[in-house]
């Protein structure tokens, strides 16, 4: 009968000190032979290897001597735009060649040897050159103006990469002021292209609106106001002209009036001109006319002669009409009753004279003297009237030029707001356009007095200091840090070894 296998059970413990400290004592040959084997290494290829040596140089940006309150810097771009501008033309295939081909520095030989040259330029650009913004207190260095900025270049030869981090800063001040004249002078040549289209956009506008306000003229929105201003002035002139008118009117129809009174007058007097006289009881007896009746006779011509006017204007039931013919029925009975006493007279001292009286016509002196005033009368009031047709005359005629300008204006009025946008689109445009010709204008003079400035130097980069080489070779104490890490590995395994080899399950 077979028996079966026995397996001793072993329970686990935790290690403590004492089981690391026997391990150390038994496995210590594992522990110091490697890690003083990677020391000896360690120190023999690092004094084995080449030195590599590191030079650095700082350059601070320095800022202009002229206030930028009055004249803006071309130095206030971005730090990372003004070193990637600088940076692609130093560091360019061409510059770097021509570094590594100078017979002073004759540098990578061994590298040239090996690899072709864009390869060793291209390892000489991204390894061993490093540029970097640096922090200086007191700066703007967040991200505005640039403030400093270092240049390093790590090297077998220390004097070379000294040599090399020379060129390299004097190749950064020179592009630096090139890279700032350029962006100065590209910006003024710039500013001179749209100073000038600006200027020939300016003028066009400019000769537009002349142009619109001499097609235009007063009809411009902006001389509304004048415009309806005048039309009222010339209503109200109108309205003096008329009242002037209507008064000068009816002065010639009262001059007009008196002078038909006048000639109706002298026909009359023409007429009464000889009076009937008789003659008898003796040799000079002269029997003139009795004066009243010529004066009656007067007054009925006159009041017939303002009747028949009067009633070209008014009706019979007017009562000034009314109130002349009362006057002339009453001068007509006067002038009756004047005849019949004269008749009635002449009748009786018919019997009385020796002889029967006899009939003479004779001229009436008065009433040839009034005929004189009245021709006299007549020429004045013609005279007058004649003034007053010309005066009437006038008035009509000023009367119709008002009423043309008031025409006029009219129009002008009603083709305001046909005008106003277009207008107001012109006067838009033009002023756009001047304030960008004096955006531009300030901006060239700006410009110009940069570019002047960067000629003189007034601002730009300069070393911050002195700088040096370092004489601690770079990569022997990285190779010492490296063998005792290795050395530590190396106890580490081995510990873990021993710690793994302790807990393996005994049988």
């Amino acid at each position: 009968m077979a028996t079966g296998s026995n397996y001793v059970s072993v329970s686990r413990r935790p290690p403590d000190v004492e089981d690391y400290i026997d391990m150390l004592r038994r496995y210590r040959s594992w522990i110091i032979g490697p890690a003083f084997a990677g020391l000896v290494v360690s120190v023999v290829v690092s004094f084995l290897w080449p030195d590599t040596y590191r030079s650095t140089a700082v350059l601070r940006i320095t800022p202009p001597k002229v206030s930028e309150r009055l004249v803006p810097s071309e130095m206030s771009q971005r730090m990372s735009e003004r070193l990637n501008q600088m940076q692609q033309e130093i560091l360019s295939r061409g510059q770097l060649t021509a570094l590594i081909k100078q017979p002073a520095l004759d540098l990578y030989k061994k590298e040239q040897q090996q690899k072709p040259l864009e390869d060793v330029v291209t390892d000489m650009r991204n390894k061993y050159i490093q540029i970097h913004i640096l922090n200086v207190p007191g700066s703007d260095t967040a991200g505005k103006v640039a403030s400093a900025f270092s240049i390093t270049f790590e090297y077998i030869d220390r004097y070379k990469a000294k040599q090399v981090v020379d060129q390299l800063v004097s190749k950064f001040m020179e592009q630096n002021i090139k890279v700032l004249q350029n962006n100065t002078r590209a910006t003024t040549a710039f500013l001179d292209d749209e100073l000038k289209t600006a200027a020939d956009h300016l003028n066009e506008l400019s000769q537009k609106i002349t142009k619109f306000k001499m097609e235009n003229q007063g009809k411009l929105p902006e001389q509304a106001q004048a415009n309806v201003a005048m039309v009222n002035s010339l209503q109200q002139a109108v309205a003096t002209e008329n009242e002037g008118l209507n008064r000068t009117t009816n002065e010639r129809m009262m001059k007009e009036s008196q002078i038909n009174g006048l000639q109706n007058e002298l026909a009359y007097q023409s007429q009464h001109v000889e009076d009937t006289v008789l003659t008898g009881g003796g040799p000079g007896q002269l029997s003139v006319k009795n004066q009243r009746l010529v004066e009656l006779e007067r007054e009925l011509s006159n009041l017939n002669t303002q009747l028949s006017e009067a009633r070209k204007m008014y009706r019979d039931d007017y009562p000034p009409i009314k109130s002349m013919m009362a006057k002339i029925d009453n001068l007509q009975k006067q002038k009756e009753d004047v005849e019949g006493r004269e008749l009635a007279a002449s009748a009786l001292a018919g019997p009385a004279g020796p002889t029967p009286p006899t009939a003479v016509r004779v001229t009436n002196p008065q009433v040839q003297q009034r005929m004189e005033d009245l021709k006299n009368q007549i020429a004045s009031a013609k005279t007058a009237l004649t003034i007053t047709n010309n005066e009437i005359q006038s008035r009509q005629n000023h009367i119709t030029e008002l009423n043309r300008r008031i025409l006029e204006y009219q129009v002008r009025i009603e083709a305001a707001p046909l005008n106003e946008q277009q207008y107001a689109q012109l006067m838009g445009d033009y002023q756009l356009a001047k304030a960008q010709y004096d955006e531009f204008t300030k901006r060239k003079e700006q410009s110009d007095t940069q570019e002047s400035m960067n000629e003189h130097q007034a601002g730009g980069t300069r070393p911050a200091k002195d700088w040096n080489c370092s004489t601690r070779p770079l990569y022997r104490s990285s190779l010492s840090s490296l063998s005792v890490a290795n050395g530590l590995a190396s106890v580490r395994r081995s510990v873990s070894c021993s710690e793994s080899h302790s807990r393996a399950p005994r049988r």
